[in-house]
């Protein structure tokens, strides 16, 4: 790609002197005004303000006033820096490497998303057999000059012969689903809205698919405060003509999602409300009546359908095995005392299930570094799959009949390259061109463990150059996540490259709330035990200085939506402790969370509700916006969000950045910095994410005076 150059191999940065309030070193910067409300709450016979509740309403006059007034603060600040614009251009040629993604396989074709280096968006490309040339087949980068339109998802029918596929415009998490032709690469007529977080399977007759949606509001437009409910949508048909399939009608929260079996016999109804258990209600295709039986209702564990033989379910579960284990349950005795053990308990984590090929294919976590088995469907060992070292797994999907499936490996200093296996025999070989953003040779891994607040041991990574100074004087990205059973394994990201590059020490630590050792791992970060997360994260901290590492002056910490719930609990916890705070997209009103959206209200399966009394008093007690002291001295902070974000609301940003600049005690900025045509993240062209880490690696640079590279 055509990019412009750095004349050296790394970075310089430098301190540079003081500017004026507004730029870098200068004294407090001139907040912008936001005015305080006299608004109070009453939780429990306990008065609760919330003076900034005006920044809620997101389409007012008022609050785009305040983030027009934000980004006049924070953009020149940013763009003053020095080391910013030679960020940019360093992460633009990092950034410039080939990549694919997991491919497909459907009637024989193989889909597969590839990015050429130079590209905004990811392209899906089509080969139409094994050895076939891949062509183009759906190029978002077309759909909008800034590539702010993406390919969120895809699913390709079973003969290979259309895709449906969904688009994101912004960022937004809600999708247009379209489909398109293969063959002559035109889109049919068939258009689908007010989806959200569901995809689409495919019947095996490739005529139509499944999906779930949301109803119409007053507005006309969806309602994402309500239940979604199944439909079936035949191809070549309005989507005002979609057959309605199943809802939940008895019980408000739970959202069902559907998959066909392969052999089109059963439709599995999963049933959403959170992270700790869900249900599965089943429908016997073959049954004439059409009725549904409501397989696993008792919301006891997690159950994640994997696959059908003939009468028999198979699911991944956590029911009686916190650890997770494969069962299979016969439609004809469903009763828990029926079931058959495939895949037992292990002592190591089953982080993902699939079948493909008439095995089941187990990744396991291993002190969340990945290890592959592989058992018959009657339980019987069948190997291990040889990985190319330590790191991190993801794919192996297909059907139970397909003799091949796709994985990728990737670690920390080497990005993810695509395997193909052959299920029978174990053999793997490279999909694609190997990546050659490669920076193994550079850097080094270790994994270390700490003893947290209670006692417990938490591991982390660390990643550095070789014969790294144990003088505490490194400059070091703490960064964390510690919730929704999602686990912190070893993931090439060119961000933390470019902070490597930099000179700097990455950490990741793998904190409770996820899923690194299983669910009780899981549930002892959640709810009323969600300080355990951030005790776990200031725990870090404080080995990372004590064993010489780093220092305050030279730590900075960053985590990204419930990871900017973990930065912004632990730097109003402790802001004496960090010497940087990068706090992006957070959940940081712990009170009101979940009045945005009805998926924000299922995530008090992590948090908890503040309608609970005992919930109620343990969210207060570590709620960011709750919990800034007038006159503390926080330490430099850079929020950022977005303003179409409709997962995690902007406004926690808004309300918090506001609370912060109000009580700052000392000059130390805090900055916040709205992207005004992005969402979460996910969707995020190459040009903006590049944007965005420049923005906070520049400022954490800045503050924690890394000095000029040799």
């Amino acid at each position: 790609m055509t990019s412009m150059t750095c004349s050296c191999a790394v970075l310089t940065l430098v301190a540079v002197a003081a500017l004026a309030c507004s730029g870098p070193r200068g004294s407090a910067p001139a907040y912008p005004e936001a005015p305080r409300s006299d608004h109070v709450d009453e939780y429990f016979g306990v008065e609760v303000a919330d003076p900034y509740r005006w920044l809620e309403e997101l389409d007012s006059a008022a609050t785009g006033s305040f983030v027009e007034s934000q980004n006049a603060l924070a953009q020149p600040y940013l763009e003053a820096i020095p080391a910013r614009q030679r960020i940019v251009e360093r992460m633009t040629e990092l950034w410039d490497y080939e990549r694919y993604g997991l491919p497909q396989k459907r009637g024989g074709r193989y889909f597969f998303e590839h990015n050429d280096g130079s590209q905004g968006q990811d392209v899906l490309m089509v080969a139409d057999g094994p050895g076939a040339e891949p062509r183009v087949l759906i190029d978002p980068n077309e759909l909008r000059a800034d590539a702010t339109i993406s390919l969120a998802d895809f699913e390709a029918s079973p003969d290979g012969a259309h895709v449906a596929w969904g688009v994101s415009d912004g960022g937004t998490d809600f999708k247009v689903w379209r489909v398109r032709d293969v063959e002559t690469g035109e889109d049919l007529a068939d258009e689908l809205r007010r989806m959200k977080f569901s995809g689409v399977s495919w019947a095996p007759d490739s005529t139509g698919f499944y999906y779930s949606r949301y109803p119409v509001g007053q507005n006309g437009e969806a309602d994402d405060s309500r239940q979604v409910s199944v439909y079936h949508h035949r191809l070549g048909t309005p989507q005002s003509e979609d057959r309605h399939v199943y809802s939940i009608e008895d019980r408000d929260g739970p959202d069902p999602y559907c998959r066909i079996t392969d052999d089109g016999r059963f439709l599995v109804f999963s049933i959403f409300e959170g992270y700790s258990a869900n249900a599965v209600h089943v429908r016997d295709l073959t049954d004439g009546d059409g009725t549904v039986v409501r397989l696993l209702d008792r919301w006891d564990a997690l159950y994640d359908f994997l696959g059908n033989r003939d009468g028999e379910l198979f699911f991944e579960t956590t029911h009686q095995a916190p650890n997770g284990r494969v069962v299979a349950i016969d439609m004809a005795r469903p009763d828990p005392g029926g079931w058959r053990e495939v895949v037992p308990e292990a002592g190591d984590v089953l982080a993902e299930a699939t079948i493909v090929g008439g095995r089941v294919i187990a990744h396991y976590l291993v002190d969340a570094r990945s290890r592959v088995r592989v058992y018959d469907l009657d339980g019987g060992e069948a190997g291990e799959i040889e990985l190319p070292g330590i790191g991190t797994v993801g794919g192996f999907d297909g059907t139970i009949g397909d003799p091949e499936t796709f994985f990728g490996f990737e670690t920390f200093t080497a990005p993810r390259t695509i395997y193909r296996l052959d299920v029978a025999t174990g053999e793997s070989a490279p999909f694609g061109a190997s990546p050659q953003g490669s920076t193994s040779a550079a850097f080094e891994t270790e994994q270390v463990f700490f003893t947290s607040k209670d006692g417990t041991r938490v591991p982390m990574f660390l990643v550095h150059e070789p014969g790294i100074e144990l003088d505490g004087e490194n400059p070091t990205l703490l960064y964390g996540y510690g919730g929704f059973n999602a686990a912190e394994t070893p993931e090439y990201k060119v961000r933390w490259t470019m902070w490597l590059e930099m000179g700097g020490l990455l950490a990741v630590a793998n904190l409770r709330g996820g899923s690194e050792y299983g669910e009780a791992w899981h549930e002892a970060g959640t709810r009323t035990r969600k300080q355990n997360v951030f005790d776990d994260f200031i725990a870090a901290a404080e080995w990372l200085i004590a064993e010489g590492y780093t220092s305050t002056p030279k730590l900075a910490i960053h985590g990204r939506s419930n990871g900017g719930l973990l930065v912004g609990a632990v730097m109003t916890q402790r802001p004496e402790l960090f010497g940087v705070a990068l706090p992006a997209v957070g959940v940081l009103d712990m009170l009101r969370y979940h009045t945005a959206s009805a998926n924000a209200y299922q995530w008090g399966s992590d948090f908890g509700w503040s309608e609970n009394e005992d919930e109620f008093h343990a969210l207060r007690a570590y709620s960011p916006v709750h919990n800034v002291r007038p006159g503390t001295c926080f330490p430099p902070t850079l929020l950022t969000t977005a303003n179409l974000d409709d997962r995690v609301v902007p406004w926690h940003s808004y309300k918090f950045a506001a609370a912060l600049q109000h009580a700052q005690g000392c000059d130390n900025p805090v900055l916040l910095r709205i992207e005004t045509r992005a969402g979460h993240g996910g969707q995020k062209p190459t040009w903006m994410r590049i944007e965005d880490y420049a923005d906070q690696w520049a400022f954490a640079a800045e503050h924690l005076g890394m000095e000029a590279r040799p």
